[in-house]
């Protein structure tokens, strides 16, 4: 399947709506079963880490199941960082395709996110990479990497936040 830019940006509006408006199910849908949701944090060196399996991360899961679990803790009120409810608003600029193929696309994009908690307005912003699947019906991520540029944060960052 080849996407347009237009849609390509869709896609990624779309999963930031889905976030913003709490729409768990339409947004895991947005993520193949082997999929790979990686931040790495920064080293003392101030380099981002390389490997999640052997160093530090913001956040790693490595299969969709452990999105699934951050959801059903989200919902059921097992997450600190999710109480009281945090209001979030997402900016996405600078999308640019960096490869693409029949099967698969690589996305870059900045981003910006409000969050509002404790009646105070915290602000994060990164750059994310994309490998997305288009083989099929619909786009699907198989790998994602956020790169959180303000990572001297007062709470925990969840991944609604990126």
């Amino acid at each position: 399947m080849s996407l347009s830019y237009e849609n390509l940006c869709a896609f990624l509006y779309r999963e930031a709506r889905h976030l913003d408006d709490r729409e768990w199910d339409e947004w895991l849908a947005m993520y193949d079963e082997n999929c790979t949701f990686w931040m790495p944090a920064w080293d003392d060196d101030g380099e981002l880490t390389e490997d999640p399996q052997t160093e530090i991360s913001l956040i790693w899961y490595g299969r969709r199941a452990g999105l699934e679990d951050r959801v059903f803790r989200i919902r059921t009120e097992r997450s600190s960082a999710t109480i009281p409810d945090t209001r979030t608003n997402h900016h996405i600029s600078n999308v640019e395709v960096v490869e693409q193929n029949d099967k698969t696309v690589k996305l870059r994009f900045n981003w910006h996110t409000m969050s509002v908690r404790y009646n105070h307005t915290d602000h994060f912003c990164g750059t994310s990479f994309y490998t997305l699947d288009v083989s099929g019906a619909s786009p699907l991520i198989k790998e994602k990497k956020v790169v959180l540029k303000t990572d001297y944060i007062r709470h925990v960052i969840d991944v609604y936040h990126v």
